[in-house]
């Protein structure tokens, strides 16, 4: 009886990361309806996880409930995207920094290798999506803050708000191999100054991307 508790928060979990990651990937997109038991036959869990996990990116911003809709997954406003972005520079830009302290040896050579297999699979978007992601985990976990990593954590889950990547071109992603270099370069060199500005330039550069596919889309 004791360990019931236990494995229904591990339901909870897989439920969770199940819709966390159709949101990321795009299966489930923005304005999309979501429906309890849709998401139980989709997924083979039950519905009482696949609710509570529900509740859970309400409280995250990811889902929003709409008259006679009941919820759906939030689209972001122009604004919103220009605020997410912002904010994305300072803490991305302050985890490079941090991590110019405080990265081993051995996260650097991580991160290095992320990034070359982010670059080797620039014509297949969905691993080089995956890869980036990867990487920037790895960054924000170099960081060793726990208070910027829970921050970054709620930022990088509203991202996969935003729809198709913009990684979907091959030569964003040769440009974001090169931006993460100069990250990576600075931080070996333990140069906070310099991995501060390098992180904050490659998502400037990611922003402006995106409103030019904003832009296309209309």
């Amino acid at each position: 009886m004791k360990t019931e508790p236990r494995d229904e928060r591990s339901r909870v979990e897989i439920a969770y990361d199940r819709l966390l990651t159709a949101i990321q990937e795009g299966e489930l997109k923005p304005g999309t309806r979501i429906r309890e038991v849709d998401l139980a036959e989709q997924f083979g869990i039950s519905r009482t996880p696949i609710r509570d996990a529900i509740l859970k990116l309400e409280s995250e911003g990811l889902l929003i409930h709409e008259a006679r809709k009941g919820a759906v997954i939030k689209s972001l406003s122009h604004r919103e995207i220009i605020e997410l972005y912002a904010m994305r520079e300072v803490l991305e830009g302050t985890a490079a920094r941090y991590a110019a302290q405080h990265a081993s040896v051995a996260e650097l050579d991580e991160l290095h290798a992320l990034n070359i297999l982010m670059n080797e699979c620039r014509d297949e978007p969905v691993r080089a999506v995956s890869l980036n992601r990867q990487f920037h985990n790895l960054l924000y976990n170099c960081a060793n803050n726990r208070y910027l990593l829970g921050a970054l954590r709620g930022l990088s889950n509203a991202m996969a708000l935003l729809g198709k990547t913009t990684l979907a071109d091959p030569a964003r992603t040769a440009e974001a191999f090169e931006e993460h270099n100069r990250i990576v370069n600075a931080i070996i060199e333990r140069d906070g100054d310099s991995a501060e500005l390098a992180a904050r330039v490659h998502i400037q550069k990611a922003k402006a991307q995106r409103l030019k596919l904003l832009r296309e889309s209309v």
